[in-house]
């Protein structure tokens, strides 16, 4: 049992689907986050986008026999990719492979109650403007760097999500570098994501590693590939940063995602290459997310108590 900033309302299913892993948990009506689960994505080729479904089914039952009497009135499902929030479809998942997928007809179906869904890193990011280290300002980007990169765009104190590609900038190039699963080349994530990171490192030495993490310990004891890894993800995401804060001029740029668990070692750094790419631009705060592995969960949640029946949504039974 987790202790939660989400405070009183409905209870709810959550579940962020990420590239790499799905979590989920149960929220109760005093807003403590309970059971929270992990497991990798499932992975299927063109029918994935089904068995995450199935996963999320399965999920709920397990739920339901572990805290019988924590009844969800509503569910939030997150998933990544272009989302078209509005009609409850998966456009496109360069990374898992679904395309035109209707989550929310067929979440709703499975689980027998109303399903709010959204894109994983705009719902994560909602969330840390809400309650966490983006609250505190009015034009601030929430960018996530995991499996892939993306950010949550909030500009006069909204969120900015257009047609729903707004925020890709993974998918924005930095380079005549390496191929992307978008079909690009030299796209930002391609070359500065945890999983990009652990990518090329692997590919340059032969030797699998864990993880982003794992490349950043190697480069500090003097590994040569690593630190030339290291090095060339953080340029990259300088530029990208750079080219953000000419058009949209930000009072923060919020890092979430598993690079950011990396603190300090990756923000100070980050800090002094993008400072040196700017000239009389305001220079945005960098920060690391406050809520942390966590914004998906609570931003699932949020989506789930935002389509509650209106009784539950008070938090009353």
């Amino acid at each position: 049992m987790t202790a939660s900033i989400l405070g009183p309302g409905a209870p709810a299913l959550a579940f962020d689907v990420g590239g790499t892993d799905m979590k989920a948990a149960l929220v109760d009506a005093e807003g403590t986050v309970l059971g929270t689960r992990r497991l990798p994505t499932p992975r299927d080729g063109e029918r994935t986008a089904d068995r995450v479904v199935e996963a999320v089914a399965r999920l709920a039952e397990e739920f339901a026999a572990e805290y019988p009497s924590v009844a969800p009135a509503a569910a939030g499902l997150l998933v990544p990719g272009h989302v078209d929030a509005a009609a409850g479809v998966g456009v496109l998942s360069e990374n898992l492979g679904w395309r035109e997928y209707p989550f929310r007809e067929r979440a709703t179906a499975a689980l027998g109650m109303p399903v709010g869904f959204d894109h994983d890193v705009r719902a994560a990011g909602e969330a840390e403007y809400l309650l966490g280290a983006a609250s505190r300002y009015r034009d601030v980007l929430v960018v996530t760097i995991g499996t892939g990169i993306a950010a949550a765009v909030f500009i006069d104190g909204r969120i900015h999500a257009g047609d729903g590609r707004v925020g890709e900038i993974g998918h924005a190039p930095v380079a005549d570098g390496p191929a992307c699963a978008c079909g690009g080349r030299g796209c930002l994530e391609a070359v500065a994501s945890a999983a990009a990171i652990a990518r090329r490192y692997a590919a340059g030495t032969g030797q699998p590693v864990r993880g982003a993490r794992e490349v950043l310990a190697r480069a500090q004891t003097g590994d040569g590939v690593a630190l030339a890894v290291w090095e060339s993800a953080l340029d990259a995401l300088a530029l990208s940063f750079a080219h953000v804060v000419a058009l949209l001029s930000p009072e923060a740029l919020v890092i979430g995602g598993g690079l950011s668990e990396a603190g300090e070692e990756l923000l100070e750094p980050l800090r002094r290459r993008l400072d040196a790419r700017l000239t009389f631009h305001r220079r945005p705060v960098l920060v690391k997310a406050r809520i942390g592995e966590d914004a998906g969960i609570i931003g699932a949640a949020l989506k789930a108590r935002a389509v509650a029946p209106i009784r539950e949504q008070a938090g009353t039974r």
